[in-house]
């Protein structure tokens, strides 16, 4: 008599060879794809387009009503597929918050190898996109599939904003304070899932931030006090400071030393657990970083760290600061607080420690 044990469950992550956020093309890559584009045509009524690297497209319909149009969608940075789902549903969406608009429906992105995923399972992905779109009140309205090599979920954003009241990425002015909404952390633990060392409470923490939706930034458009406003994603929180520092003509500092971290990320990335997107991040950002001394191999790859559904990077004038905090408290973002400041110069970025 023979015996045989169940086979171990697919994992999402192994059919993949980059995960969340982290498959985006390096900075560097993309500005030389886009350097060789030409552009198209620019009326009147598109507000923004690709110019400042903003977060979504915004197209005026009249004085009081604009459109967010927006995509994203990537690979699993986790194995259970209704959190694929929710996570990669909550980043779409984030990117019309950080322009301060209402998303008002999506339309699923969706390309699954079909002979190596069970129907279920990808039922399972979808399930997952609407449930977090169903939390904030959008309508999943349709969407398009392909039977592809890798597992790639993600949304159509549509929503509507107040033309006046766009935050963009290219508003910060000196004197700023740079204020951000979520920890740093979900590539080095999405790493350490991949090597299956993370532990329990620090998976919860990861999923709890990732799934967590940035709608506050459409509470904090309406403050005249808040100039730039963008999320922290796949370019890291250098990458996407920097991105913040080119569009105003400005400089920043950071301090390393406030940055909130997810729990055991600083001990993973020590345990060299990093992504390899951390690493052509930094590539690209690294001539118009300046580091204090004493930070090295580690702080450099959380700082970065590509983040999948990271927080909002907001620059307010100090003495916004109050009101913006309260604003992201009353989210339930707790670990919400100032990380640095916005500087007259060219635009860089330096990172210091507390003394």
């Amino acid at each position: 008599m023979s015996t045989s044990e169940e086979p171990a469950p697919l994992r999402l992550t192994s059919l993949a060879h980059g995960g969340g956020c982290g498959c985006k093309v390096a900075p560097g890559v993309l500005e030389s794809i886009l350097a060789g584009a030409t552009r198209g045509l620019v009326p009147p009524e598109l507000l923004v387009g690709p110019e400042t690297r903003d977060d979504a497209a915004v197209w005026r319909l009249d004085d009081a009503r604009a459109i967010v149009a927006t995509t994203d969608f990537f690979m699993p940075i986790v194995d259970d597929p209704f959190d694929f789902g929710r996570i990669a549903a909550t980043n779409a969406l984030s990117d019309v918050w950080a322009m301060g608009g209402t998303p008002l429906f999506a339309l699923a992105i969706v390309g699954m190898p079909v002979a190596k995923l069970p129907v279920a399972t990808i039922g399972r992905i979808l399930a997952g996109g609407e449930a977090a779109c169903r939390a904030v009140n959008v309508p999943v309205a349709g969407g398009h599939t392909i039977d592809s090599a890798e597992p790639i979920y993600g949304l159509v954003a549509i929503g509507t904003v107040d033309p006046r009241r766009v935050k963009r990425n290219c508003g910060a002015r000196p004197g700023d304070a740079l204020v951000l909404g979520k920890p740093l952390g979900t590539g080095v633990l999405g790493a350490a899932l991949k090597q299956e060392r993370i532990a329990p409470a620090e998976y919860a923490a990861m999923i709890a931030s990732t799934t967590r939706p940035n709608a506050v930034g459409a509470e904090l458009a309406r403050s005249a006090d808040v100039h730039a406003m963008t999320d922290v994603t796949g370019f890291g929180l250098l990458g996407h400071l920097l991105e913040v520092c080119r569009g105003s003509g400005v400089a920043a500092r950071v301090d390393f030393d406030r940055l909130p971290l997810l729990p055991g990320a600083l001990g993973h990335a020590r345990a060299g657990r990093v992504t390899g997107a951390s690493a052509r991040n930094w590539s690209g950002c690294a001539a118009s970083v300046d580091l204090a001394a004493g930070l090295g191999e580690v702080e450099r790859a959380l700082l970065a760290d590509p983040q999948t559904s990271g927080g909002l990077l907001v620059a307010c004038s100090p003495g916004a600061v109050p009101e913006v905090l309260a604003a992201f408290l009353r989210a339930g973002f707790e670990e919400a607080c100032v990380v640095g400041e916005v500087l007259a110069g060219e635009p860089r970025v330096a990172v210091g420690r507390s003394p």
